[in-house]
């Protein structure tokens, strides 16, 4: 059996959550997004945006937590394992703010490649800010742009994911696996 480990990545708000939400409803393995995590636990200690106040730490962060998800989904038994933004969007939200890196960024990319990679577009009327999404709609979109231009650099091609109601973009991605 080869495992497919696949990601949903796109802009804040876009509709990421609530479409693995609705895989995972379906019986498949499911990982979330774990900078929400990483900010909460920023903000328990006084900082509220450590991606604004410290963007290479909060990086690192992510990127050790996202190298762990994906050795984690390498164990799954389930053939399909979906994952909510990858190792490369470490590196997209680092040229989106201009900062320089450490080449380990990206030779961690390199490293752990994924099978399929199901971006979906900004969409406005879906778009919300919360406590921990402090980007507006505009800058989401810029987001999008340089998501696009780092998986694509990693060689990877992007499948779009259609703007319409929870179970057509679910069965375009499961017809589309």
């Amino acid at each position: 059996m080869d495992k497919k480990i696949v990601l949903l990545i796109g802009g804040p708000g876009s509709g990421k959550t609530t479409v693995l939400n609705g895989l995972e409803k379906l019986g498949y393995t499911c990982y979330p997004e774990i900078s929400r995590e990483v900010t909460a636990e920023a903000q328990k200690s006084g900082i509220d945006q450590l991606f604004l106040k410290e963007p290479l730490l909060f990086s690192e962060l992510l990127l050790k937590g996202r190298i762990k998800q994906f050795k984690n989904a390498l164990t799954e038994n389930d053939e399909i394992v979906f994952i909510d933004r990858g190792i490369p969007d470490v590196v997209a939200y680092l040229h989106y703010i201009g900062n320089d890196y450490p080449e380990l960024f990206s030779a961690a990319g390199k490293e752990h490649t994924y099978s399929k990679i199901f971006i979906l577009p900004p969409w406005e009327e879906i778009y919300i800010s919360d406590n921990e999404r402090y980007e507006s709609f505009e800058q989401a979109q810029i987001i999008h742009t340089h998501l696009v231009e780092t998986y694509k650099s990693y060689g990877y091609d992007l499948i779009e994911v259609p703007k319409a109601d929870l179970d057509t973009r679910i069965n375009f991605i499961l017809s589309n696996l």
